[in-house]
């Protein structure tokens, strides 16, 4: 049986700088090969030039690229057109962009057949459509296919861009970051249909920062750095026993074990009592009752609308309760730490000029201001030149760990993290993880840590907080809720991908 896809000496370049260099990948009909590695690693451009979609300024090169039967070497845009979704079709990791805003869910996914000309009439169209939404598992389908793709969830848009994706029957899917934006439950499905797609016979190519994802899905991956496939395998070997270090590194990124408690917590600094919020008459908060302990982690652990930042906005004071208390000990300084730093600051100052803001809000003398810049840099592993530099100028990682200097300049008791991970790559993601412990520990902080990943806030929380719709549905201390799970929904994000779901 020949491959559904197959890929030899692929090559792309802007100018003289080499991107993409030497990839080579083979995908068998009823196979998921991911390929995986960090941004910049060259993984969409890759893609994006198996569906003749490369830049135009880009170089490609390929010495073999067949797909479903074609050579696509050479092919013409106007032959590519009826290749892209016929034979080879992409999903994409952002659906509300990638879905037309004017169009209805029911439209989108048939447009292909059309395209195609795969409608054999007006009146088969609507209940082929029906067939693909129900492949991909759409709830509620007659109201979905009137509906815009904004009235839809991140899950639904992206159930709805695959069901689009499959509807002229392609041979070979590719997923680029399919789940990046979801909560793990919904990624957690979305990657229970890919496998079920590809086990039905279609070849996918799933393309992926996650080993964690990589390794519920994929049957073989291949590890991208800086343009070149650095190993490959299957995924179980790879998993198990990784050659490369960039591969070590990549799965040391997305396994942690939770911390162990110490048997003696010390006093709490913030109790609260049946905090309830509401907009507009609906709960976003209901009834929640903690304390967060003097010197310890606590995680807020939930999906989108579970209420978790609206809780961290009230920790903070940003919101106030309509019902219940938020009793601290004493006069903490408490500071908040955004989950997009890059629209936290303001886009036409320096980073140093909103550290220097930040130290002046904090009464630091002026003639201090300078030094304690440097200072406050350093602690976050920056150098000090970047003080100089605007925020669109700095990476993701070096932004989020400027965003903390400058929650460091108020020289706070109490850090409240609002999903300060979730964009970034796994090892900056664990460079930022191992920088808030130490300095925990050097500055003797309470944290609260809000995330949607048990994984992430099982490396860093020493207690925590389940939410769901608004709701405390579980708490203790983070080991024990990890290993013995009581309420249904923690059981069930455990299961999506927390740290006991291997």
């Amino acid at each position: 049986m020949s491959a559904a896809l197959e890929v030899h000496g692929l090559r792309i370049g802007f100018g003289a700088d080499v991107v993409v260099d030497g990839v080579s990948l083979r995908v068998e009909p009823g196979e998921c090969v991911a390929v995986v590695g960090e941004s910049g690693a060259g993984k969409s451009l890759t893609a994006r030039a198996l569906l003749g979609l490369a830049p135009a300024d880009a170089l490609v090169r390929v010495e073999r690229l067949m797909i479903d039967g074609i050579d696509a070497r050479q092919l013409s845009e106007r032959r590519w057109r009826g290749v892209r979704g016929r034979r080879i079709a992409l999903v994409s990791q952002d659906a509300l962009v990638s879905l037309d805003p004017l169009q209805r869910i029911g439209d989108a996914v048939a447009e292909p057949l059309h395209l195609h000309g795969l409608a054999d009439s007006r009146r088969t169209v609507p209940e082929r459509v029906r067939d693909l939404l129900r492949r991909v598992w759409m709830p509620d389908i007659e109201r979905r296919v009137r509906q815009y793709p904004h009235e839809l969830s991140g899950g639904l848009r992206q159930r709805a861009l695959i069901a689009s994706a499959l509807a002229a029957d392609p041979a070979v899917l590719i997923a680029d970051e399919p789940t990046t934006a979801l909560d793990a439950t919904v990624q957690a499905r979305i990657l229970r249909l890919l496998r079920d797609i590809a086990d039905a016979g279609t070849a996918v190519v799933f393309i992926s920062h996650d080993f964690a994802a990589v390794r519920r899905v994929a049957d073989r991956v291949l590890v991208m750095r800086r343009g070149e496939v650095v190993e490959s395998g299957p995924v179980a070997g790879v998993m198990e026993n990784p050659q490369h270090e960039y591969t070590r590194q990549l799965i040391a990124a997305t396994i942690h074990e939770p911390r162990e408690g110490v048997a003696d917590p010390a006093a709490p600094v913030l109790v609260a009592a049946g905090v309830s919020k509401s907009f507009g008459g609906v709960p976003a908060v209901d009834r929640a009752t903690f304390s967060v302990a003097d010197g310890r982690t606590l995680g807020v652990v939930g999906e989108s609308g579970s209420g978790k930042t609206t809780l961290a906005r009230m920790i903070v004071g940003v919101e106030r309760p309509d019902d219940g208390t938020l009793k601290w000990s004493g006069s903490p300084r408490v500071q908040l730490v955004h989950q997009n730093p890059l629209g936290a600051f303001d886009p036409r100052w320096t980073i140093g000029r909103s550290l220097r803001e930040a130290l002046a809000a904090g009464g630091i003398a002026r003639s201090e201001r300078a030094r304690r810049v440097d200072e406050l840099l350093r602690e976050v592993d920056l150098d000090a030149g970047l003080a100089r530099r605007r925020p669109h100028a700095l990476s993701g990682g070096q932004r989020q760990r400027a965003a903390i200097a400058r929650a460091l300049a108020a020289d706070p008791q109490v850090l409240v993290l609002d999903e300060p991970v979730s964009a970034l790559d796994p090892s900056v993601r664990e460079r930022v993880l191992r920088l808030l412990l130490r300095l925990q520990r050097e500055r003797e902080l309470t944290m609260v840590f809000v995330s949607h990943d048990l994984d992430v806030v099982g490396a860093v929380a020493d207690d925590v907080i389940v939410m769901q719709d608004g709701v405390i549905v579980e708490q203790g201390a983070a080991a024990s809720v990890f290993a013995a799970p009581q309420h249904p929904f923690t059981k069930e994000l455990l299961e999506a991908g927390g740290p006991f779901s291997r």
